[in-house]
């Protein structure tokens, strides 16, 4: 910005943009959802095409990537700055869409990405060109939102570089990308659970071999993610690095730790906290963190390496049951004070860390920028509950679960056809259909609506990592092994912990709460990718008046949306674009036809 200047520096992370003329700064405390710095455009293309990837010694050949590559091009920009990402369906049997996940998208609900929601499949051959402003910064990642793709390998880091609660001198780049790796489609695994073998991926590397000892490699195993650390020096103190911590996964939850290093976590998704130490962090799928790592290895509890090499450690949480690998399936990365080294480091984890499957410590999460949350104005709280209820036919061949608050245990299920993008009319007299899941909250924007996701009262229930889209929340209460009881609510208003994913605790409930300030439909699901494509979720329709307001019948946005929608339909309606044909051109055997093209939510 003209007359400003970078006032960031490894002294100062706060500091962001400070203005020449009377000091004013953009800076950590800077109330970032009503200001920011007026930035640049930054444009990028994505081509999502059908792919193979050899990541770990056996080959994936029903990859799904953008611009052929796992992860996809890392998305840069800064604070204030608009992203322009031209997206094109170069795949062959599937639509796409693309979702910036965690972004707030403030008055633009139709960049959101999630087809049957905000827009309709981009079709092969298709295009569409997302446009947004960035409003917040951190860390997070894309990826498709159109049912499980973005297992098969859609999906990318994406940075917006702004200040930090905590000093950091270098950052490793790119950002680290935690996640589980099938070798079959992720649609097959989500019908007949057949994985064709489970591994670990750092940053795209894996090895077969080393999460489970008994499978063979067929590929070529390339070494695990390396960075590099420079050793203190006498006089000049320890250097500290910024390390960017995602969980892309399909269905595991991650415990993230360097053997003899702390973390210092300074963000938790897009919310700067007050920074706190830890030997290790539980990552949920979908949620991130920034850690800063000094350049300083202790030997309080197990030896130093003798060549400078520990090892980074991606443990799986026991979350549903999940299995661990073979022993030393963790060891994912290694860090090294000598880049030249090719040892693996002899290095032990630390012996304290849990795999218990919660979210990190709820005081610890302080956000720097306060919230006073204040009285709900829908009532005490909609509560819904997640749980799995005895599978219906009549609703979808794999519904299995619903986030319900009407009694009917309706599993979540979009047409992709149909986006309530283009139901924004309060006149529109076509009925929403029940599967759709939709919930009005028609508030203004100063007003609070309060959710109550409980786990508990249909029965004992794992840990499920809850994202909204469009906002984030203040999490009140999140209680574990506990019924919901209204008459006794702990509930902290004056500056909770607020993300946009939260951990529904095992067997428990979490109270969140946002304002009604960002109008349009909002899903709101769990990220265990099988679970939201067995209908754990539904759409928040917020502010419905006021969307129209925003996107009236004939603004530019609905003819878009309608374009992509025909050219989608045009697409679908000649069966023998389907991956899984109807009888009798094809095998598939349900008796609803559609099933053979969406047998699953679709999100």
């Amino acid at each position: 910005m003209k007359g400003w200047e970078n006032c960031s520096s490894s002294m100062d992370r706060k500091c962001w943009l400070r203005r020449k003329s009377d000091g004013k700064q953009f800076d950590i405390n800077t109330d970032y959802e009503n200001e920011m710095p007026i930035g640049i455009d930054r444009h990028y293309t994505l081509n999502v095409t059908d792919s193979w990837w050899a990541a770990d010694g056996k080959n994936f050949t029903a990859a799904k990537l953008f611009n052929n590559t796992y992860p996809g091009p890392w998305i840069q920009a800064c604070w204030g700055d608009r992203v322009i990402v031209n997206v094109t369906n170069l795949m062959h049997h599937n639509g796409t869409s693309v979702h910036w996940h965690g972004i707030r998208q403030l008055d633009s609900v139709h960049m959101d990405g999630v087809n049957g929601i905000t827009q309709c499949p981009i079709a092969p051959k298709d295009y569409f060109v997302y446009n947004f402003t960035l409003k917040q910064y951190g860390s997070s990642w894309y990826h498709s939102h159109y049912s499980v793709q973005y297992a098969d390998g859609a999906a990318g880091p994406m940075t917006i570089h702004g200040p930090s609660s905590a000093d950091w001198d270098e950052a490793i780049s790119p950002p680290l990308i935690m996640t589980d790796w099938y070798h079959n489609s992720a649609f097959e695994v989500l019908t007949n659970g057949n994985t064709g073998g489970k591994d670990i991926l750092l940053n795209g590397r894996g090895n077969i071999t080393k999460f489970n000892n008994a499978a063979k490699k067929e590929t070529d195993i390339r070494r695990a993610l390396n960075i590099t650390f420079d050793a203190p020096r006498p006089g000049q103190g320890c250097k500290k690095y910024l390390l960017r911590v995602i969980n892309t996964s399909f269905d595991t939850t991650f415990v993230f730790s360097i053997d003899n290093h702390l973390l210092q976590v300074a963000s938790a998704d897009f919310v700067p906290i007050q920074p706190y130490r830890n030997t290790s962090i539980l990552v949920g799928i979908g949620q991130r963190y920034n850690v800063i790592v000094e350049a300083n290895p202790l030997d309080s509890e197990s030896k130093l390496d003798p060549y400078g090499n520990y090892w980074i450690r991606t443990q799986v949480a026991k979350c549903f049951g999940a299995e661990e690998g073979s022993l030393g399936y963790d060891e994912a990365g290694i860090l090294r004070y000598d880049a030249s080294s090719e040892r693996n480091p002899t290095t032990k984890r630390w012996s304290k860390i849990s795999r218990e499957c919660s979210d990190e410590t709820y005081t610890s999460l302080s956000p720097i920028l306060p919230w006073t949350v204040k009285s709900p104005n829908n009532g005490l709280g909609q509560k819904f509950d997640a749980y799995a209820p005895k599978p219906k036919p009549e609703d979808y061949p794999i519904a299995r679960f619903t986030l319900d608050d009407t009694g009917e245990a309706l599993p979540m299920r979009i047409n992709y056809s149909n986006p309530m993008f283009l139901h924004l009319n309060p006149e529109d007299q076509q009925p929403w259909a029940k599967l759709w899941r939709v919930v009005p909250e028609n508030y203004t924007n100063n007003d609070w609506i309060y959710l109550v996701i409980d786990g508990h009262t249909k029965g004992k229930s794992g840990a499920h990592p809850m994202h909204l889209h469009g906002h984030d929340f203040a999490i009140l209460e999140q209680a574990e092994n506990k019924a919901w009881d209204p008459s006794k609510l702990n509930l902290k208003l004056r500056n909770p912990p607020r993300r946009d994913v939260v951990l529904l605790p095992t067997s428990g409930y979490v109270v969140i709460a946002f304002k009604a300030d960002n109008p349009g439909p909002w899903l709101m699901h769990c990220h265990i990718a099988k679970h939201i494509s067995m209908g754990l979720g539904m759409q928040i329709m917020e502010d419905q008046d006021g969307a129209f307001r925003i996107w009236p019948d004939n603004h530019s946005a609905v003819k878009e949306a309608r374009r992509v929608c025909k050219n989608w339909d045009d697409w679908y309606r000649n069966e023998t674009n389907w991956a899984f044909r109807p009888k009798p051109a094809g095998d598939c055997k349900y008796s609803n036809k559609t099933w053979c093209f969406q047998d699953d939510s679709g999100v």
